[in-house]
């Protein structure tokens, strides 16, 4: 069938057969399929959706476009398990819990994608340490697992080719939020990493690409489901974005967010919540830990011991970075030149975030992308973001702005500002919880 036909059926509400799904990924991956065409069906499954069955032929046809990983001959001394989120905004947990969950016993291949809209990618955040190389081949990305127990990574050529360049098209046509097309792009990568056992973040609220609770059930569902049909346990937790998940927000900025949690240096509340809520699924479907309370408490050794900084470190040099990054990140990352402090109109309470505006700032300075072809500034962002409840006034400002020059900073310090809405002194705001709903197959 021609790619235009099969987007012409789903165009017109109809279902696609597993063979025409298929077939339109074959040509994906060759080529065949245009950029355009790429394009127009994914427009097609945002607007006309796709059944359950049509998710599980999108997903396996997508993790079939390339190779797929087989740790047995490896000999780990472990499960082989994974996280994943559908992004946020100052949400840096993939980078903690990797070397967490390596230090208590785990093997973590984490293929990552890079930035889709307002969110930032857990890849452009590593790009920003010198020398990492976040696409490495499967040789190189098996050692390191191997060896270090852990590897945070891009897609290789080798793995699920279709998604990487679906992946690419879906950010710069507004069809980021299909549920069937991040079903099938999150779960191809990781049935294509070989694993035992899966938890996923989906985010609610201002920040997130499902900003109603209905909507983010829905693609909980949807996962949960899909990955309980091709055999891999999965767990998926709801998680709250009405708020930045952690204090900063950008690439190299995160990065050093992520090294201060690990090394205690700093450990936001709602960040740390989350990062053991997650941690503590994938512990127990691994039978690395009896219950969930006895996996936070591995969770916390692993922390207070330096094992889990350790391991990032590790992973870091093996993959290219340096050897001395926990102690020398500050002059290792990129630095933006200007740096504005984001002041409040008066002395109040934050009351209201607009998380996502929050995330589009970070794009405008150059820290994201609006095009595929965009390139990155790893060392542009925010700092010190204030949180739902926080006090601001001149002595607190609400956030700092990094740029590179005073035109792009004032612009995104002006953004800033317009996202928090601020209440008089008072009761401070009631704060939810940062873990909302968990979700299994039925």
């Amino acid at each position: 069938m021609l790619p235009q036909e099969i987007i012409r059926e789903k165009r017109d509400g109809r279902a696609l057969t597993p063979e025409a799904i298929a077939e339109f990924i074959d040509g994906l991956t060759s080529g065949a399929v245009t950029e355009g065409q790429a394009a127009a069906f994914a427009m097609a499954v945002f607007f006309r959706g796709m059944s359950l069955d049509e998710r599980v032929a999108l997903t396996r046809a997508m993790t079939a476009s390339g190779a797929r990983l087989d740790w047995t001959d490896a000999r780990l001394q472990g499960p082989v398990v994974d996280k994943h989120s559908t992004g946020g905004v100052g949400d840096t947990v993939s980078l903690m819990l990797a070397p967490m969950l390596a230090a208590c016993g785990a093997y973590v291949p984490m293929i990552s994608g890079r930035g889709l809209g307002h969110t930032g990618g857990t890849l452009d955040k590593l790009d920003a340490i010198p020398g990492y190389v976040s696409q490495p081949d499967i040789q190189r990305f098996r050692r390191t697992v191997a060896a270090v127990g852990c590897a945070i990574v891009g897609q290789t050529a080798e793995l699920a080719p279709a998604d990487r360049r679906l992946y690419a098209i879906r950010d710069v046509t507004a069809t980021v939020e299909s549920i069937a097309l991040i079903t099938a792009s999150i779960l191809s990568k990781k049935l294509a990493a070989g694993l035992d056992a899966l938890v996923m973040d989906v985010k609610t609220g201002s920040g997130a690409f499902m900003p109603t609770l209905q909507a983010s059930r829905e693609l909980a569902q949807s996962i949960a489901a899909v990955a309980s049909g091709a055999s891999l346990p999965t767990v998926s937790l709801i998680t709250d974005m009405n708020a930045p998940l952690g204090s900063s927000a950008g690439n190299a900025v995160e990065v050093q967010l992520a090294i201060d949690y690990l090394t205690g240096a700093r450990r936001d509340a709602r960040l740390h919540e989350v990062t053991l809520a997650l941690g503590s699924e994938l512990l127990v479907q691994a039978g690395l830990a009896a219950d969930i309370a006895h996996a936070r408490g591995q969770l916390g050794a692993s922390l207070a011991s330096g094992a889990a900084a350790e391991r990032f470190e590790r992973m870091a040099a093996a993959l290219g970075g340096p050897r001395n990054l926990l102690n020398d990140a500050r002059a290792l990352l990129p630095q933006a030149p200007v740096k504005i402090a984001v002041i409040p109109p008066w002395i109040g309470l934050i009351a209201q975030i607009d998380v996502r505006a929050l995330g589009l700032a970070v794009v405008e300075l150059g820290g994201g992308r609006a095009r595929a072809s965009d390139a990155i500034d790893p060392a542009v962002g925010l700092t010190e973001l204030a949180g739902l409840g926080d006090e601001v006034s001149r002595d607190r400002p609400i956030a700092h702005v990094l740029a590179r020059d005073l035109d792009s900073g004032a612009c995104a310090a002006s953004r800033v500002r317009d996202a928090y809405k601020i209440a008089m002194l008072g009761a401070p705001p009631p704060r939810g919880p940062a873990v909302i709903e968990r979700i299994v197959a039925p």
